[in-house]
């Protein structure tokens, strides 16, 4: 999965009824970085347009390569060097296309179904196309990017009617999802021959 990386958004997203800019948090910075290591993921970019949000991201990353962190848990430090901190999505896209030689595929997240929704079958027939999976803060990526983005992924719908889970939840729910298709299809998509 060297070809698929995610991307933390932190503007534009919703936030009651209106588009913001949300706070960066150590906990989604930690968990995405071990999401991203754990499935061999190529990056993990954290886009925060505010210098000084991207400067406490950074402060809170070097404790874990500069300060006893490092000694004290380095496969923190390993997950962690996954980790690109980077202003926009935009710059998030140019260094994807600068390490694979060609734009990725944008696919975006939501906890409700949006237009351009791919079914499972698509993202699996990207092949060895880079693919980029945002996942917004907040509640989520504003529609102000469905311009740019290629598709947007099925909702996580269990069926109970509730679905409110935590980024680094869905994000981790996603990416296993995407690996199990990838290189163990379920049988739903072998039924349908796939």
């Amino acid at each position: 999965m060297e070809r698929v990386s995610l991307a933390l958004l932190h503007y534009p997203v919703r936030q009651g009824g209106r588009t913001i800019t949300s706070s960066v948090t150590n906990f989604d910075i930690h968990d995405l970085a071990r999401l991203a290591a754990t499935y061999g993921l190529g990056a993990f970019y954290l886009a925060h347009p505010d210098e000084g949000m991207r400067s406490l991201a950074t402060e809170f990353v070097s404790h874990w390569f500069d300060g006893a962190g490092r000694l004290f848990n380095p496969d923190r430090t390993t997950a962690l060097e996954k980790l690109h901190i980077v202003r926009t999505l935009d710059e998030a896209i140019a260094d994807i296309e600068r390490r694979h030689g060609e734009r990725p595929f944008l696919l975006a997240t939501s906890a409700v179904r949006r237009p351009k929704t791919l079914p499972w079958e698509r993202l699996v027939a990207l092949g060895d196309r880079p693919l980029l999976i945002l996942f917004g803060t907040a509640e989520g990526i504003s529609e102000e990017l469905d311009d740019i983005i290629d598709g947007y992924a099925d909702p996580i719908d269990p069926g109970t009617g509730y679905n409110h889970l935590s980024v680094r939840s869905a994000a981790s729910i996603f990416i296993d999802r995407l690996h199990s298709c990838k290189y163990k299809p379920l049988p739903f998509l072998r039924n349908e021959g796939v």
